[in-house]
């Protein structure tokens, strides 16, 4: 009888979130973790029991690869990917450039992928209630402000889970992020423009992950918040991803589409 399990591939597999991803796969009914594998060089070494190999080595075999990584490393690897027709991708770094999101779309066209700043189910219930938020309460009288804290050695800012948040504000007041935002603040700014987007960005210590969208009216303030306790709640998400994008057709599907939040 033939193995339906589906095998998941692991990029990255020596980085914190790497290590989550294999640990949840392998601990996961109908999924077998087939290939690991990070920089040149990594050959060898042991996450989850696996040894790691190379990136040939695990397009070949896998039927889903998860990328915790960075924009530029994605970017290629959904590239690669998309050249071999497979195998299917969940995305979760963050760092993208526009070329580098140019190119997962471009790859989406021929390999199915999930890509998203935050695999947490509580945070994708947040993105629905912060564009409902926005779309009740009006520019002229609450202005929105997203606030975002993560640990010491997070790379970007504002995080990618910040930009869904802010992205999901614009949205739901008809309008779009770029134009919208205000990435900082310093000296004499002059006062704030009416239907603006303001970010603020906190680095220190081992914060997993702290966001909320504070809506500033004169007389009330709403917020919604989230924290992340831990990061397993994305390794989670990451490996549900995985199971759910398996013999998807190609397109640049997000989590709310795993979680059938849409339509």
């Amino acid at each position: 009888m033939a193995d339906s399990s589906i095998k998941i591939g692991v990029a990255g597999a020596l980085g914190r979130m790497g290590r989550e991803v294999a640990a949840h796969t392998a601990a996961r009914p109908g999924l077998v973790l087939t290939a690991l594998f990070d920089r040149p060089g990594t050959e060898g070494q042991i996450v989850a029991g696996v040894a790691l190999s190379d990136q040939a080595s695990a397009i070949a075999t896998c039927d889903v690869i998860v990328d915790f990584t960075i924009g530029s490393a994605s970017a290629e690897l959904a590239r690669i990917c998309a050249a071999h027709r497979g195998p299917s991708l969940v995305i979760g770094s963050t760092a993208f450039s526009e070329a580098d999101q140019t190119a997962v779309a471009a790859a989406a066209q021929r390999i199915a992928i999930v890509k998203s700043g935050n695999f947490s189910l509580g945070v994708n219930v947040m993105l629905a209630l912060v564009a409902q938020a926005a779309r009740a309460l009006n520019a002229q009288d609450y202005d929105i402000e997203v606030f975002e804290a993560h640990h010491r050695r997070k790379v970007d800012a504002p995080s990618g889970t910040a930009l869904m948040l802010g992205a999901a504000a614009a949205k739901g007041r008809g309008g779009d992020l770029k134009s919208l935002q205000v990435r900082a603040r310093d000296g004499i700014t002059g006062p704030r423009e009416a239907g603006a987007i303001g970010f603020s960005v906190a680095r220190g210590g081992g914060i997993v992950g702290e966001h909320q969208v504070m809506f500033a009216g004169e007389e009330e303030i709403l917020t919604l918040s989230h924290s992340a306790r831990d990061r397993s709640i994305f390794a989670r998400g990451a490996v549900a991803a995985a199971a759910w994008i398996a013999g998807r057709p190609p397109g640049l599907y997000d989590m709310q589409d795993v979680l059938g939040m849409k339509g």
